[in-house]
């Protein structure tokens, strides 16, 4: 492992291989800052404790990657959203599992807690937003708006409101009492990411892939101020528990805003990457990222960053009450959430629930415990953590020491960092550089290796092909220096027959691109199809596909058969092409294809409709052909399941 970027403000913590294959989902608690859960492409939720090497507790039953995760505030509970929309909670200090919920037709993309009640939100590719009853294992009702998915949902602090965001452009916020939406807040020109809701105030913050950070007033729903130019898409935002100051984690920096007026106080780099959740306990700001396996932990000290002005420094001294205080003088006082004193009434039952998402306790429950276990994987730190001897006082404590810097960058640190660690202890010391051990959970005996079934579009060697079959033999003995000429000459030999094939290539574009410049887009797609090489016929719908516009009806009767043969190919760019493709002809020609279908026949001769209704019999003829194939194929797990089950969605109509 990296020698971890030692700075005076913000410093790497520890990196774990958290899971037997790649990371999908995690969430730090943000009671202590101290807890991680991650989900992973293993099916399994792994629990963890910051800065300490070995899981805590792995949990199964989940059949497909867990693609969301959440914990509850008091850090007790814990629930997972898997790929095929199924959802369970877990009781983590009883070590067994609590529900599973189902309903959901697509996977869980945005998971959240009631803050007071035991509910539960989970929004998902299937546009619906759910909210669950826990105690009753039923939904109270489903929240219907977004046309496309819900990538994250949040609960006010007083639970009354909750709030959404899309890939559709758009954030939602809806009324849990009256069960219905109470505002919309367009204005974002790219897919929503994260919204946040302020912890006083009426005031919410949304972040996009259109690198813009959004602040909406709650009571006159209309924005407050826009912040632009991000680095990159804005994927994690975290108001300061005082509310003096939003925190953004961008791409290998933490930013520092105020929304009235909109400024940035303080840029801090930190080399995390593309940082997945926030959270603030101690005066410091937590980080945790993930790449394939591999989560990496980092740790900002806030009493080096600037925050605000005064505002900071006068909160912590007034005797008034947290939520009288303003973090901007200057700006007017917004309303602020009336916590209840008791539990939060249950959100009103709208609508009866559906057969589907009812469940008899009876049956349901002993199925879930054969097929869910918690396992404990340390069984003192989960002791210490979740079944403390103090009932009232639970580990992590609410007051844990913060985790200490590093000594600063000079050459006496570069000499300290050498030297090995101490023994771990309850202060969270500098992490050992060795390389952690990885998690105790059980990995199949590795397979001999062979062809995969789809060729992955990135990778580090060729497939079927032996990289020394291409390299001249080297001998070791007396080894002259070459030139130029007889270091070409060796390069080219045993060549022959690929730089036939890609000459042969080259020139059917050639062929292709002639017919392109007429500007007869059809003809050009019909020249590519006759050469019959899918590589030629991938490279042209590529560029098809960026302008939706050059498509029309009689184009897709040529394309949709080759089609057919991408989705089939073994090639991932392959069936990343024809998963595009297919998905721009759904959205823009399939209602017009059923229309003139499902329409009376016309009076008299009309050669244009009857062409037109000749082409549309054709597509949904080649549709229906390929809709068996996309059922087919949107059982399957990662990024490919996912494309084929939107697929199925969007062709549900030919059903």
């Amino acid at each position: 492992m990296a020698t971890p970027v030692v700075t005076k403000t913000a410093w790497k913590l520890q990196e774990i291989v958290a899971h037997a294959s790649n990371v999908s989902s995690l969430v730090l608690g943000k009671a202590s800052g101290r807890l991680l859960a991650t989900g992973g492409d293993d099916c399994r939720v792994n629990l963890w404790s910051i800065n300490k090497p070995n899981c805590i507790m792995s949990l199964t039953g989940h059949t497909s990657p867990v693609e969301s995760v959440r914990l509850n505030t008091p850090e007790e509970l814990i629930v997972a959203g898997s790929q095929s929309g199924s959802i369970r909670v877990w009781d983590l200090e009883a070590a067994k599992i609590l529900r599973t919920l189902m309903g959901h037709k697509a996977n869980i993309c945005s998971l959240d807690f009631h803050p007071y009640g035991e509910f539960v939100a989970s929004g998902s590719q299937d546009t619906n937003i759910k909210l669950w009853d826990i105690r009753r294992k039923g939904c109270v009702f489903r929240y219907r708006g977004h046309s496309q998915a819900v990538r994250c949902l949040r609960f006010s602090p007083d639970g009354k409101w909750l709030a959404s965001a899309a890939d559709d452009h758009t954030v939602k916020l809806w009324d849990l009492t009256a069960g219905k939406m109470m505002s919309e807040f367009p204005g974002h020109t790219g897919p929503v990411n994260v919204v946040e809701f302020h912890p006083n105030e009426y005031l919410l913050a949304s972040g996009s892939s259109d690198r813009t950070i959004r602040f909406w007033d709650l009571e006159k729903f209309q924005v407050v101020s826009c912040i632009e130019g991000e680095p990159g898409p804005v994927r994690s935002v975290l108001f300061n528990p005082d509310g003096c100051c939003l925190y953004s984690g961008c791409q290998d920096s933490l930013r520092v805003y105020g929304w009235e007026p909109e400024r940035c106080f303080d840029v801090v780099l930190v080399s995390w990457g593309k940082v997945a959740d926030l959270a603030v306990c101690n005066d410091q700001l937590i980080g945790v990222a993930f790449s394939q396996s591999n989560v990496s932990s980092y740790v900002v000290d806030l009493t080096r960053v600037t925050r605000t002005g005064t505002v900071a420094q006068d909160l912590v001294q007034d005797s008034r009450p947290l939520a009288q205080q303003s973090a901007h003088p200057s700006a007017p006082l917004r309303r602020i959430y009336e916590r209840p004193s008791t539990a939060c009434s249950k959100p009103q039952r709208v609508k009866q629930n559906s057969e589907s998402e009812r469940r008899s306790p009876s049956s349901e429950d002993d199925r879930d415990e054969r097929e869910s276990r918690a396992e404990i994987q340390n069984a003192e730190e989960y002791n210490e953590i979740f079944q403390p001897k103090n009932s009232i006082s639970r580990t992590p404590p609410r007051r844990s020491e913060p985790f200490p810097a590093p000594p600063e960058d000079d050459a006496a640190t570069a000499k300290e960092a050498a030297k090995p660690s101490p023994p771990m202890d309850s202060q969270f010391p500098v992490p050992n550089l060795e390389v952690l051990p990885r998690p105790p959970v059980v990995t199949p005996t590795p397979a001999p290796k062979a062809e995969p079934a789809i060729i992955p579009a990135t990778r580090n060697e060729p497939i079927g092909l032996k990289a020394s079959d291409f390299l001249p033999a080297v001998k070791i003995p007396q080894q002259a220096e070459l030139v130029d000429e007889d270091a070409m000459s060796q390069i080219r030999k045993g060549h022959d027959t690929m730089c036939v094939v890609l000459t042969s290539r080259h020139k059917n574009l050639d062929t292709v691109r002639a017919v392109w410049t007429t500007g007869d887009i059809k003809t050009s797609v019909d020249s590519a199809v006759a050469i019959n090489d899918l590589s030629v016929v991938v490279d042209l719908l590529n560029i098809v596909n960026q302008k939706a516009s050059l498509w029309k009806l009689d184009l897709c009767t040529t394309v949709l058969p080759q089609i057919e043969k991408l989705l089939q190919s073994k090639y991932e760019s392959y069936v990343q092409t024809g998963c595009t493709s297919l998905k721009l002809i759904l959205q823009r020609f399939l209602p017009l294809i059923t229309d003139i279908l499902a329409a009376p026949p016309s009076v008299g001769v009309d050669i244009s409709r009857e062409e037109r209704l000749h082409k549309c019999r054709l597509c949904y003829k080649q549709l229906k052909s390929i809709s068996g194939l996309v059922k087919s194929k949107s059982a399957l797990s990662g990024r490919h399941g996912s494309a084929f089950r939107e697929l199925h969605l969007l062709m549900a109509s030919l059903d």
